[in-house]
């Protein structure tokens, strides 16, 4: 991981792109010797909602209205 201020940054934005894109590497971009921010390449996976992971991972199996310990049972903890 290269690192680099953010005044070079400004200076090469394109370069450091195009560099990213090529070699898959990221760039921590920092100021006054802080990181700020990190320049990384696309994926191409929406990260922004783990729930995107899921879709269409679930499936129902058998009627979800109805319960799933029978009613004779309801009380048998209370007992």
């Amino acid at each position: 991981m290269k690192e680099i201020g953010a005044s070079d940054f400004k200076a090469r934005c394109l370069a450091l792109i195009d560099d990213v894109n090529a070699t898959g590497s990221s760039v921590v971009i920092t100021k006054r010797g802080r990181p700020v921010a990190e320049l990384v390449g696309y994926s191409g996976v929406d990260n922004r909602f783990p729930q995107y992971t899921l879709r269409d991972s679930v499936s129902f199996g058998a009627d979800v209205e109805q319960p799933v310990v029978p009613p004779r049972d309801w009380n048998a903890v209370a007992e």
